[in-house]
């Protein structure tokens, strides 16, 4: 019997679990399942990612404390996890007491091998919310091939890491402002005196899929590996450094480590020794992330376990991310939905078969098309599972199975036969073989009950022996099915079992190998209902009046599925109330464009000229290149802020700003006035 720890990437504390993080916790708790099916003893620890910027930040405008925040947004979270069948072993926060323990511990190790050195570092600071801010706070131009839309540690396009400092044309998320530099003392570790050892487990062992693998063999162990930015200085909500007053661990080296001390917590409560699940390598430990947090996973955790003596991952299981109908989750469209508002209309059971059903074990991503999971759906688990039992059952309530297993042609043998090939689909993560080879059992096994028609059976007394029989074979290949299928649904393997007289919690990969016979039926139960498209409809407009913006803000807004820590907030707060004095400061006016060309030596800019009337024109350089062309705003009437200071630019002199919405690139909105509005008259 293997002993393995499973965890899943740390939802972070600000907002709700949607259909995108639910890709992740699904997987693996089908994993997880399925190896406690396999008879491993496997245990499932997670928790919320609690500290970093965007929780004070949020707090604060909230009016309560971080931890009063975090404990509500915990209780959210583990609701939605259960509703969407997903157990954990323990669910803790990365803010626990026991978690501070365990990286003054990794800490002191990290001491004592010398790997930290101070360095002053120039960082950005958002001046309007008074904070420094975290690597992905920040966005803007990649330094190394230009992509737009970047955060500031890494490159989704070429793969480059760097600092915020290097973007181009960097913004803070947090308040839409252009940060400025500032110099703060930091704290760094030097992982490139492990690259010996990091490029020795990424590429030996099959810890990492291939392509991983090999990406990282590729992007960073051929360069010498960059110092880790290890503190952040006050104010931020974390654990402050004992040996450093004044700096907090940043939250990408406390938030790993809270596998550690949420494994501390369960096993004190259960009386085990956490060592024995951390520093014995008789226990597996395996990750499963996403892959956009890749680089921290891969290459600063497992330098921070081998320093401080620790187990190793045995393996980390990436995966991709979450595309609804081919396209990124979308507020606007409906498709950016919350795990709450997915129950409140549909059975988790098809959201956890679907995933099942394009889940690899490869790094693709995994697109969630609606009228595909209704047909799915409604094809294999009502047409060819759930009718298995609901054509038969009834039929045999009374007698039960057949005293000896019936003759059927071989199938119960057939489908016995396939353990092995299943149980090893279910390891290498691949559930989408699975949901195969178990539907080709149903077409087996649906023919064979279409070939002796249980319901012309029953009307014969004469034939009530081989009604008996036909029903048994086919109960029979039913529950194969769902054993087999149970990791993926838990709740329809529970109500199995109590229709045919057993407890799903004693079933194994074995107990597919031995038919019922001579056992007793229950009376049938609704099992499962077609996938209605009505309630999918539903569905998307409750979402789409959720995501509705308050005017001002941005409608369409998208995010990561599995690092919420990396984005702003989910829905963006309105600022601090502010006075009529102080709106008034702001002289907002109707302009009419009279002139827009590019500016050849800027990627995002082009050059207006404002007419406010009156013979008065204002000079603007607008960030609006990617999404209008010069000749498209000629003669446009616009709203620019007329009284802002100038600033002298490379370009020119900029003298005034237009306002738009969007969050940018091809997405950006000029406001306009209504028509009848003239240029120079004042907005109020």
């Amino acid at each position: 019997m293997r002993k393995i720890l499973v965890t899943s990437a740390l939802p972070y504390a600000n907002g709700p679990i949607h259909i995108g993080h639910l890709v992740e916790y699904i997987q693996t708790d089908i994993w997880v399942r399925a190896q406690r099916l396999r008879g491993n003893r496997c245990i499932y620890i997670c928790a919320d990612d609690t500290h970093g910027t965007a929780i004070m930040i949020r707090a604060n405008k909230e009016g309560i404390t971080p931890e009063e925040l975090i404990a509500n947004v915990r209780e959210q979270h583990q609701a939605s996890f259960r509703g969407m069948d997903i157990e954990f072993d323990h669910y803790g926060s990365t803010n626990d007491a026991e978690s501070r323990e365990t990286c003054a511990e990794i800490w002191a190790a990290l001491r004592r091998e010398g790997l930290v050195h101070e360095k002053k570092i120039s960082q950005l600071f958002d001046t309007k919310e008074g904070t420094f801010l975290a690597d992905r706070f920040v966005k803007g131009t990649c330094p190394k091939c230009g992509a737009e839309d970047q955060y500031g540690d890494s490159c989704d396009k070429c793969g480059a890491t760097y600092t915020p400092a290097d973007l181009k044309n960097p913004v803070s998320t947090l308040s839409g402002t252009t940060p400025e530099l500032r110099d703060a003392e930091h704290l760094m570790v030097e992982i490139e005196r492990l690259r010996p050892f990091l490029t020795e487990w990424t590429q030996n062992g099959g810890h990492l899929q291939e392509e991983i693998a090999n990406y990282l063999a590729n992007f960073f162990l051929k360069d010498e590996l960059r110092d880790w930015d290890i503190s952040r200085p006050a104010p931020y909500f974390g654990f402050e450094i004992p040996d450093s007053p004044g700096n907090y661990w940043y939250v990408w080296f406390d938030a790993p480590i809270g596998y550690v001390g949420s494994t501390r917590v369960w096993c004190a409560k259960n009386g085990e020794n956490w060592e024995k699940w951390w520093k014995d390598p008789e226990t597996e430990i395996h990750h499963f992330i996403g892959k956009d947090i890749t680089y921290f996973h891969t290459l600063f955790w497992p330098a921070m376990l081998k320093v401080a003596g620790f187990n190793l991952p045995e393996k980390i299981h990436i995966h991709g991310m979450l595309t609804t109908n081919g396209e990124k989750m979308s507020k606007s469209k409906g498709t950016f939905i919350k795990a709450d508002t997915y129950l409140r209309h549909l059975d988790p059971a098809y959201l956890r078969y679907y995933f099942a059903s394009k889940l690899t074990g490869s790094v693709d991503d995994v697109d969630l098309n609606f009228t595909d999971i209704r047909d799915k759906v409604n094809a294999d688990l009502v047409g060819k599972l759930v009718n298995l039992a609901s054509r038969t059952a009834k039929f045999i309530r009374e007698q039960g199975t057949s005293a000896s297993y019936p003759e059927d042609g071989g199938l119960f043998a057939a489908g016995a036969a396939q353990a092995d090939e299943i149980a090893q689909a279910y390891e290498e993560c691949d559930f989408a073989k699975v949901t195969r080879l178990v539907m080709a059992l149903g077409d087996r096994a649906n023919k064979f009950v279409e070939e002796h028609a249980p319901w012309v059976l029953r009307k014969d007394p004469e034939r009530a022996q081989e009604l008996q029989d036909v029903c048994s074979v086919a109960l029979n290949l039913y529950r194969q099915m769902v054993i087999y299928l149970a990791p993926i649904l838990p709740k329809l393997a529970k109500q199995s079992a109590e229709l045919l007289n057993e407890n799903a919690a004693d079933w194994t990969f074995e107990s597919v190998k031995t038919p019922l016979a001579g056992t007793k039926v229950n009376e049938f139960t609704h099992l499962m209902t077609r996938m209605d498209e009505k309630a999918i409809e539903a569905m998307i407009e409750e979402t789409k009046i959720e995501n509705q913006p308050a005017e001002g803000q941005n409608a369409e807004e998208t995010g990561s599925q599995w690092d919420d820590s990396a984005q702003p907030l989910e829905d963006e707060p309105l600022d601090a109330l502010c006075t009529i004095d102080d709106f008034c400061k702001v002289d907002l006016r109707v302009a009419r464009i009279i002139m827009a060309e590019e500016v050849p030596e800027a990627r995002k800019l082009l050059h207006l000229t404002l007419s406010l009337g009156g013979g008065v024109t204002k000079n603007v350089f607008a960030g609006i290149k990617s999404a209008y062309k010069p000749e498209d705003l000629l003669g446009r009437l616009v709203v620019c802020v007329a009284n802002l200071q100038p600033r002298q630019m490379k370009f020119g002199l900029s003298e005034a700003m237009i306002c738009a919405a969007g969050p940018g690139g091809k997405d950006i909105f000029v406001l306009s006035p209504d028509s009848g509005a003239l240029p120079g008259q004042r907005i109020h």
